[in-house]
């Protein structure tokens, strides 16, 4: 027997009833050998962690477009915390941790660089539309390794496309990753809109801090344990009634007083212009395009739209400031 198939076994003995079972997989796309060493989960997480998007979601904006600040979160950052909030929760429910940190690890993949302002502005000028949660999918499955994709399972590539709050993945481990990305950025959010001058900790109404707790910490502690409370030994991820209605009160609050404040918010009409131009330029000049997102347009029919999506949602901030300088800026205006 080989060390999959003792930990498959394992999973069989130990995990509960309505986890997801590696050996129970639909499979990939394509098939290929089994791993001696790693169930099917497993591959998946060491996959994602291993490609260029992830990498390059150091550099992307989470709330604050290029902060001034190291300790500002960033979408890499994002997604270790919701990776972290995720795995925490699959734990004590034993359900299945590697398909849980694959999806978490896996849901941002395709966002936009300057974060949803990123994506609104592809969304506003695409007559196609742009979702990050279809992107992130589109480079798992396409993007990634010269457009093979990374050939996750059926379950991984389910969780990240249902991972937005009106999503219904199909697996217990994708609804914990649902909820946890919801749990990671209100609560991280209100530390980095708190480190920006945005808010104070007696800004938010005391109705949330009575229910939620009246620090970071925590909030997050009560929101981690009211999933687990409620969800145990359950076929559905749930949280309390109480619980579940502060923390949507909670997130309407924060929209109006940081994901929309002026002074959040105060760059990224520059930012949405930036990649709108790109958009645009990039539609009418394929060439300046990479020759790997070219090469995909005969091989599966795409057209230029989609192919300007992909290379703009792939930059990171920095690199997209800059591709708009190379093309809009005159070099004598450049410092």
């Amino acid at each position: 027997m080989t060390i999959r198939e003792q930990l498959e076994k394992r999973e069989t003995e130990y995990l509960s009833r309505y986890a997801m079972k590696s050996c129970d997989s639909r499979g990939r796309k394509r098939q290929e050998p089994q791993c001696d060493i790693r169930p099917v989960f497993q591959r998946d997480r060491d996959r994602i962690l291993h490609c260029k998007a992830f990498r390059r979601l150091k550099q992307k904006t989470q709330v604050f477009l290029l902060p001034n600040g190291d300790h500002y979160r960033t979408r890499l950052t994002h997604t270790l915390e919701v990776s972290q909030n995720a795995r925490t929760i699959a734990k004590a429910l034993r359900l299945n941790e590697d398909l849980t940190e694959a999806i978490a690890l896996g849901h941002d993949l395709g966002h936009t660089p300057f974060g949803h302002a990123g994506e609104r502005a592809l969304n506003e000028v695409n007559p196609y539309g742009f979702q990050h949660n279809i992107q992130s999918v589109r480079v798992v499955e396409r993007l990634e390794k010269g457009g093979e994709g990374l050939n996750l399972t059926w379950e991984a590539v389910d969780g990240i496309l249902h991972h937005k709050s009106s999503g219904n993945p199909f697996t217990l481990e994708g609804q914990i990753v649902r909820l946890s990305d919801k749990i990671a950025y209100l609560n991280h959010d209100i530390d980095d809109a708190i480190r920006g001058g945005i808010l104070s900790e007696d800004d938010i109404p005391e109705r949330f801090r009575n229910v939620l707790g009246q620090t970071a910490r925590k909030r997050l502690d009560t929101m981690i344990h009211d999933v687990i409370t409620n969800s145990m030994d359950m076929p559905k991820i749930r949280m309390s009634k109480e619980v579940e209605e502060a923390m949507k009160d909670l997130r309407m609050f924060m929209f109006e007083h940081v994901y929309l404040n002026p002074l959040a918010k105060s760059e990224e009409e520059k930012a949405i212009d930036m990649i709108k131009n790109l958009y645009w330029f990039y539609t009418e000049h394929l060439e300046e395009i990479p020759q790997e997102y070219r090469s995909m347009q005969g091989e599966c029919g795409v057209n230029a739209e989609q192919m300007a999506c992909d290379y703009i949602a792939g930059m990171t901030d920095t690199y997209a400031v800059k591709k708009f300088e190379d093309y809009f800026v005159p070099k004598s205006w450049k410092i």
